[in-house]
């Protein structure tokens, strides 16, 4: 049921906001990006960090950033235009590149070292997003951030090949962290600890020693009561499959991932299991 969200937000109570109209040369921004600024740099205010944004071409927005963190932020400005170059001589670090390009980012990664946060707000096509997020994710610092913007353009045409857009390599990367199991060997990626998704942003959350915590089943205590477990009640064969243990996986070569997974393919062509499809429609 769609109900209309009659809640209005006021634009003028979000810092990053009062930060963006204080700056006295121009810039872009969309309006509901302040709030999430707010929520996800609140910790980085009046620190020493190391900030970066990827297209700065006029320096209204590194001035605003300048005004939010404050003074002790080293600002980092990147464009594909050298006229960007004009910002430093607001005391702006300029690096001048192609952010699709791998060896810029080597060469450049090299001289800024690490990174707080980095901010793209680039040129939005698939392979500048995809190449700066895979470039740049081992630079950031433990507790640090990469956030993309305009990720809107995953579901837009012109941006890149459907194939590979933004989000599926977020998608994957979502997957990576899903399986951080004991019950799933794989080699992860222990760089990320958690993505947030806000509207059109992504936010990678860089934390090696919480992305390394290994996950398995643990218990305070054991139930002096008989378990019964109801999770697959509903479903006849997933609940065969979990309460007959008898079964001979050696037998077959098959380890009890394996057959549940098979389990579940063939179950997804049953049409009781497609009523929930509508779910997995955007617009639906």
């Amino acid at each position: 049921m769609n109900q209309k969200n009659e809640t209005t937000v006021d634009l003028t109570t979000s810092s990053s906001y009062k930060s963006f109209l204080e700056s006295h040369k121009p810039s872009l921004k969309i309006s509901s990006y302040f709030f999430v600024y707010d929520y996800i740099f609140k910790n980085f205010v009046n620190k020493e960090i190391t900030f970066v944004e990827i297209g700065v071409l006029n320096g209204g927005s590194l001035l605003m950033w300048r005004n939010f963190f404050g003074p002790n932020a080293r600002i980092i400005g990147i464009d594909l235009n050298p006229a960007a170059r004009k910002s430093e001589s607001d005391g702006f670090e300029i690096y001048i590149g192609n952010q699709a390009d791998e060896n810029f980012w080597e060469e450049t990664l090299k001289e800024i070292g690490e990174i707080d946060i980095l901010l793209d707000d680039g040129g939005h096509t698939y392979k500048q997003q995809v190449v700066t997020a895979n470039c740049v994710l081992p630079f950031i610092k433990n507790g640090g951030l990469l956030v993309t913007e305009d990720t809107i353009t995953s579901y837009r045409s012109g941006f890149g090949p459907k194939r590979y857009t933004f989000m599926k390599y977020v998608k994957n990367y979502m997957d990576y962290i899903n399986l951080r199991s004991s019950k799933i060997p794989i080699n992860s990626r222990e760089i990320v600890w958690s993505i947030a998704v806000f509207g059109s942003m992504v936010v990678f959350h860089v934390d090696r020693s919480m992305a390394s915590v290994e996950a398995k089943r643990i218990r305070n205590k054991h139930s002096e009561e008989s378990e019964i477990d109801f999770r697959y009640d509903d479903n006849n064969l997933l609940k065969f499959v979990y309460s007959n243990r008898f079964i001979n996986l050696k037998k077959y070569r098959l380890d009890e991932l394996t057959l549940v997974k098979f389990l579940l393919k063939i179950l997804t062509h049953f049409p009781k299991n497609q009523t929930y499809k509508k779910y997995f429609e955007i617009n639906g």
